[in-house]
């Protein structure tokens, strides 16, 4: 049996996914027809420079490279809480970049965010206009054609596609949302499938095996749909963001494997800056200093630290006026902290 740890949090690339152990009997998923596994350049957007950055910079503790491979080997979502500021959804890019799964499918929740918007957007009025627009055409034809036309799969939809390889999926900050939001996609996630109505009628009407040609999210290239059903094959390496804003359900939480960020030490810190920026070890010690100084009495976030690192070490300030401009880059997340609340 292959060892279970494929993710190191060193960041280097490498297959080590195709290492990945089998899944529980439990978690196993046969989706058909296979669907080529893309790449980062086929999507824009996961080629930025600040997610290549982000993925690159990211410096993993123990505990998270533990338990991301535990969520990874047990097929299961992998829950991180913690402060604004701690490298939540960086996390999930990371990962991505070093076992090559592909551009991240993002999700960012809402209060007003359902089940739906996740797994695919269609567009009936689009669809009406189409067809009056080809009523030439016969009845038949129109009724059950040109749907996919008007569809398009979401982040969710999209991750569980069956491909070879897992896709990665991050849902950031799901404690905004409502309360139903948290279970109805424990049960999809835990099925590896959903449904799609309005591909599933128009299969009927056919009374063949159709197949769809559907555009997934962050592509142009249309994937392939069996008559409107969505089944995963390798089960998408899922990170649920949460602030800790609210609490979820026992159920939910047992089907997670569970993260929990703090806040980095020093040693940390250290590893942080020199990961993303090239101080001067000097300079840094005596904003970390600083900066851990006020995180003592009040809640700040790491890139505030690292923002006035950068901009103290560019603007050619002497050390008095670049203390007092880092004091301004480092205000308290909270505002009663700074005694300006009600």
């Amino acid at each position: 049996m292959p060892h279970w740890s494929v993710y190191t949090g060193n960041s280097a690339p490498h297959d080590g996914i195709d290492r990945l152990p089998e899944p529980p009997p439990w978690r196993a998923f046969d989706g058909a027809p296979l669907v080529p596994s893309p790449r980062d350049a086929d999507d824009e957007a996961a080629v930025s420079p600040d997610r290549v950055h982000r993925a690159r910079a990211y410096v993993a503790t123990p505990e998270s490279v533990q338990l991301v491979n535990a969520a990874l080997v047990l097929r299961r979502p992998l829950l991180v809480t913690g402060p604004p500021g701690t490298g939540k959804s960086s996390l999930a890019y990371a990962v991505a970049r070093e076992l090559g799964l592909g551009p991240v499918l993002r999700w960012n929740i809402t209060s007003r965010s359902t089940l739906a918007d996740g797994l695919y957007q269609y567009d009936p009025l689009s669809r009406l206009y189409a067809a009056r627009q080809a009523a030439w055409r016969e009845r038949e034809e129109a009724a059950r054609g040109g749907v996919e036309d008007h569809l398009r799969l979401g982040p969710l939809g999209t991750a569980l596609l069956p491909y070879a390889r897992p896709r990665a999926l991050l849902v950031d900050e799901i404690d905004k949302s409502d309360l139903d939001l948290p279970n109805d996609l424990l049960n999809v996630l835990e099925e590896g499938q959903y449904e799609i109505p309005e591909l599933m009628r128009a299969a009927r009407l056919s009374r063949a095996d159709v197949t769809a040609e559907v555009l997934a999210d962050g592509s142009d290239v249309p994937v392939t749909v069996a008559r409107g059903r969505v089944r995963c094959r390798a089960f998408p390496f899922v990170v649920l963001t949460s602030n800790g804003e609210r609490e979820f359900p026992p159920a939910f939480l047992r089907r997670c494997v569970r993260l929990r960020l703090r806040r980095p030490d020093r040693a940390q810190l250290t590893d942080i800056v020199r990961a993303h920026l090239d101080t001067p070890p000097g300079e840094a010690e005596r904003l970390i200093d600083r900066f851990l100084t006020r995180a003592a009495d009040g809640e700040l976030a790491t890139d505030q630290l690292l923002n006035a690192l950068y901009l103290t070490g560019v603007t050619g300030l002497d050390a008095v006026s670049r203390d007092a401009l880092a004091e301004q880059l480092m205000p308290y997340l909270g505002a009663t902290a700074d005694g300006d609340g009600f």
